[in-house]
């Protein structure tokens, strides 16, 4: 029977420059530039050491998605922990500044692996972001018409962010002024100014 092939640590360095040397090929040329020998060559090693730290393409490109999800997940708890949630929704909604995540929606079309991490990381970040707007909400005494639960705020307010922001990456705008003041006067209604805070 054979032993099982070692693999490197998560916490090596050599681990940790071949995610940073991923992710810029993904940011910089997309996800199609990502191979094991472009990764090995960028890193300066032999591809055989990718292999050791992960078994597959789809293993690196998951570890990449991983680190990364974990970093957005403590960022949003953050942002949303502040003085004025929902302005703060709507920033991390409507400027997420995270092409990443449009390589890896790409990605996921062609690879069924990274479809299912993508999913089930989109459903926690959904979840994590209604947890902690449902409970700043309900500390700052910010009370929404009746008919607009928590949940279809952050649906209306993650849909609306998403179509600006993906219209205006090809150039279209048509409306959006009118939207934007729109958000503007709800978000007045309900936090007052944007602060600093």
């Amino acid at each position: 029977m054979t032993a099982p092939r070692r693999m490197g640590t998560e916490n090596s360095k050599t681990r940790q420059v071949l995610l940073d040397v991923t992710e810029r090929l993904m940011l910089k040329e997309g996800y199609a530039s990502v191979g094991v020998r472009r990764v090995a060559r960028e890193a300066e090693v032999a591809p055989a050491l990718v292999l050791y730290y992960f078994r597959t393409l789809d293993d690196l490109f998951l570890a990449v998605l991983r680190r990364r999800g974990d970093e957005e997940l403590e960022r949003v708890a953050r942002r949303l922990d502040g003085p004025q949630p929902l302005r703060a929704l709507w920033q991390l909604t409507s400027h997420p500044g995270n092409a990443l995540t449009t390589e890896f929606t790409a990605l996921a079309n062609h690879r069924k692996a990274i479809r299912a991490e993508l999913a089930d990381r989109a459903e926690r970040y959904r979840e994590a972001q209604l947890e902690t707007l449902t409970r700043r909400l309900t500390e700052t005494g910010a009370q929404l018409p009746p008919e607009v639960s928590p949940a279809v705020l952050l649906m209306l307010m993650n849909a609306l962010g998403r179509i600006i922001m993906m219209e205006d990456t090809m150039g279209m705008t048509t409306r959006h002024t009118e939207a934007l003041a729109f958000v503007e006067q709800f978000l007045q209604h309900y936090e007052g100014a944007p602060t600093d805070g």
